[in-house]
């Protein structure tokens, strides 16, 4: 599945989902304390497992190996996969339509209701509002967006983040990433109609 990383980055960037050195994508294996996630700054088209970074998730945090410069957005991941068992993958994307959707004022959970083909195998959460990216306000409201309110379990499969991306979360990254077509797909229809949300979120 390490291999698998570099190719759903390869196609969200011949998709136009990120430029060259955006975006980033977790792995935890099942039963497992570590976390393979996507270097920061590297280059998306040509990332390989050798340049995966190897992360061991502890009680106080994770230990990160000297040298290595894991994605800015960590703390997101680090919060989404440590309380998970199971094989489990996260997803960050910047697609184009899910954001424009987003910025013209559409609730992404209520339109994909409207969707039977997402709403059938995506379930989509409330949108994380504008926060700084790669912060810990970002990583909390993503986490608190995507789980049960009275727990940490996952509640959902993918959360928009206004005016910055998206978090999508699968069985491996080719299935958080088919979670974040669906959405994408529906959004683009939404704004080829024209029409217009009914409130701005």
């Amino acid at each position: 599945m390490l291999t698998a990383m570099g190719d759903v980055m390869r196609r969200a960037y011949e998709k136009g989902w990120i430029t060259t050195r955006d975006g980033n994508i977790s792995l935890c294996r099942h039963g497992s304390n570590t976390m393979y996630i996507t270097p920061s700054g590297w280059r998306k088209t040509i990332i390989h497992p050798e340049h995966i970074i190897k992360i061991k998730i502890t009680p106080a945090g994770c230990n990160i190996p000297t040298g290595s410069s894991p994605s800015g957005e960590l703390d997101m991941h680090l919060m989404l996969q440590r309380y998970y068992k199971p094989t489990r993958a996260i997803v960050h994307l910047h697609p184009t339509n899910i954001l424009a959707a987003m910025f013209a004022g559409w609730d992404l959970q209520e339109l994909a209701a409207e969707f039977p083909e997402v709403s059938r195998y995506t379930r989509v959460g409330p949108t994380v509002p504008i926060l700084p990216v790669t912060s810990p306000e970002l990583a909390r409201a993503t986490f608190k967006a995507m789980t049960s309110e009275d727990s940490n379990l996952v509640k959902y499969d993918i959360v928009g983040q206004a005016n910055h991306g998206v978090c999508a979360i699968g069985n491996n990254p080719w299935d958080a990433y088919e979670h974040i077509e669906r959405l994408e797909h529906i959004c683009e229809i939404v704004l080829r109609s024209g029409v217009k949300p009914k409130k701005i979120i």
